[in-house]
């Protein structure tokens, strides 16, 4: 992780995305940036919390594991999205890992400011109720309809995921064959069963697998698949 207090580079991002009317005043000049590498984590389940993230750049993968060391994939998301808002209000540890999946930067404010100067500010709090509300939108679809989708389109959704970035058409992303026991956890399938989708694709030129990793080949192919993305 890099950060930086460029003031003009976080005011450029305010402007990009609107946010000049929510963090404001004395908030303002103590926003920092942050970027992360694909693959870096922003948080980790458990970790204690204290900073709220606003997603400005990139894509996140969110995740949680359970107390059997299994881990199950929530969503992808995509600016604008906040990130330790939940912990915020409830005062708690985080609830979810959070890693970066293509080139991410980050808006960052310590608590402890948000609580000394914007605890009252109208804007951010209906800014904030809004982003949480979509997200138990968003958790309530998901975990209804995930598993009742078939392997194969969960899995394309998850490829297409990790492998582009609309905001990014320089990132192509891939899956690392040693990753897939945590894949096969991540969309709820068995390693076997993930094995044998994985060759189908292979057969039918979606995919490929080259050098310890599959590597997404038609993207409209697996987008027809997926129909809509499941994930995002």
């Amino acid at each position: 992780m890099k950060e930086t207090e460029d003031p003009g580079q976080v005011q450029a991002y305010l402007q990009k995305h609107q946010l000049d009317h929510i963090f404001t005043g004395q908030l303002k000049p103590l926003l920092s940036l942050q970027s992360y590498d694909p693959g870096e984590h922003i948080c980790s389940k458990g970790d204690p919390s204290g900073t709220l993230y606003v997603l400005v750049k990139g894509k996140l993968k969110i995740y949680t594991t359970s107390a059997e060391g299994r881990t199950l994939i929530i969503s992808f998301k995509t600016p604008l999205e906040l990130i330790g808002d939940v912990e915020y209000i409830q005062g708690t540890e985080m609830l979810n890992t959070v890693e970066a999946v293509s080139p991410v930067h980050m808006i960052a404010v310590p608590y402890r400011w948000l609580n000394k100067y914007a605890k009252d500010h109208p804007p951010l709090l209906h800014f904030m109720l809004e982003i949480i509300t979509q997200k138990f939108y968003r958790k309530s679809s998901f975990l209804s309809l995930n598993l009742m989708h078939p392997v194969d389109v969960r899995l394309a959704s998850y490829l297409l995921s990790i492998s582009y970035d609309e905001s990014d058409p320089q990132f192509t992303g891939q899956l690392n064959t040693v990753n897939l026991v945590d894949t096969a956890n991540f969309i709820g399938t068995s390693y076997r069963h993930l094995n044998r989708v994985i060759r189908k694709f292979c057969q039918e030129g979606l995919t490929e697998r080259s050098s310890g990793a599959i590597i997404v080949k038609d993207r409209e192919g697996l987008s027809a698949l997926a129909s809509r993305n499941i994930y995002e």
